[in-house]
């Protein structure tokens, strides 16, 4: 066995564990880069098809199934994902702003030092669990965007602001996967939304809530995934050289892709990969495979094109803008990780979350 077959096979338990049945559906139809099931549903697996989806065909971002449409369902409006509106293009414009270099540069400062003080049992032959340590780290984030005052009750812990986070984009996102409707899921969503808000503070506006969201999102489900990787793949060499650490970073994003799954529902007729398309069709795009994460190992080295890895962000003028402070995280966590050469010694999947992930991964450095 590889050390990539043994890292490979433990970052599938994520999608086993929680999503057996489509896991099984994507896996069985990705020899074509897009294929039709029925009548209204399109998988889309190829990298150009999965780009041309996005970019070249008009998308119904608020219908039924889509993220915006779950939005819109949980009575949020444009406050988490819904991806239409003057508030929602305002909320970017401004995100990108400050989730540019000089933003995440600055960010750094928020996130880094309580990260070296929760790694310091690593040395003295303790555990770490990394997922308690990711959404601390996404709550320190989120506090740090909001400025002083504006992120709500000052008591609240960021920790338990990233699980409230946490929370809200598993509601809301579960209300809308594949498969059939899930009892409550709307009634949920609304809940956790509400919850959200409410420790965000009476102050807080559309863009508090999308950068609790954003950054919790992208930090939980994917840090601990990509710590995993290259504890079983043994790429601690790369990790601890600054010369390579920022672009395993983000061989490491591409591979695990944090979001591997994007539904969305065509608003005209056109084409994507040379299939037809008619207007209402559903689409369902697999960054995953877009991306090469099941055809190529993550390689510091000799990483994937840009463009083809930064898909699994999504790609056009509606791609995650926090894609950068992602990049720059991990790097960081694995810098500092990679001195004790940690091992995974216990993991536990996530059965409850909506994207793919660990609920406990527990390290501790290599004797």
């Amino acid at each position: 066995m590889t050390t990539h077959t043994k890292a490979r096979r433990r970052d599938r338990r994520v999608y086993l564990r929680a999503h057996p049945v489509l896991f099984a559906l994507l896996a069985a139809t990705r020899g074509r880069p897009v294929r039709r099931l029925g009548r209204g549903t399109l998988l889309v697996h190829g990298a150009a098809a999965y780009r041309e989806a996005l970019t070249r065909l008009p998308l119904d971002r608020t219908a039924p199934g889509t993220t915006g449409g779950a939005a819109r369902a949980a009575r949020v409006e444009d406050v988490l994902f819904d991806q239409e509106g003057p508030g929602h293009r305002t909320a970017r414009r401004e995100l990108a702003e400050l989730l540019g270099a000089a933003g995440t540069g600055e960010l750094r400062s928020a996130w880094h030092p309580l990260l070296l003080r929760r790694l310091a049992p690593l040395p003295l032959g303790g555990t770490v669990d990394l997922v308690p340590l990711a959404r601390e780290l996404a709550g320190a984030v989120v506090y740090a965007l909001l400025g002083p005052g504006s992120a709500g009750d000052s008591r609240t812990s960021p920790l338990a602001l990233a699980e409230a986070a946490a929370e809200a984009a598993a509601a809301s996102v579960r209300s809308h996967l594949p498969g059939p409707p899930r009892p409550g899921a709307e009634a949920a969503a609304v809940r956790a939304a509400g919850r959200l808000r409410g420790l965000l503070g009476p102050g807080a506006d559309a863009r508090a809530a999308m950068l609790a969201v954003a950054a919790v999102n992208t930090t939980v489900a994917a840090l601990p995934r990509a710590v995993a990787w290259c504890a079983d793949a043994g790429l601690w060499d790369q990790a601890a050289d600054p010369a390579l650490c920022p672009a395993l970073a983000g061989e490491l994003l591409r591979v695990t892709a944090a979001s591997p799954l994007l539904p969305r529902v065509a608003a005209a007729d056109g084409s994507v990969g040379g299939c037809p398309v008619r207007a209402g069709d559903r689409l369902l795009l697999v960054a995953r495979h877009a991306a090469g994460a099941h055809l190529r190992d993550p390689d510091g080295r000799h990483p994937a094109e840009p463009g083809v890895a930064r898909l699994v962000f999504g790609a056009g003028p509606h791609a995650c803008p926090g894609a950068r402070l992602a990049r720059e995280q991990l790097a960081g966590v694995l810098a500092a990780l990679a001195p004790h050469r940690p091992v995974v010694v216990r993991a536990r999947v996530d059965r409850r979350a909506a994207l793919p992930g660990w609920r406990s991964l527990v390290v501790r450095a290599a004797a």
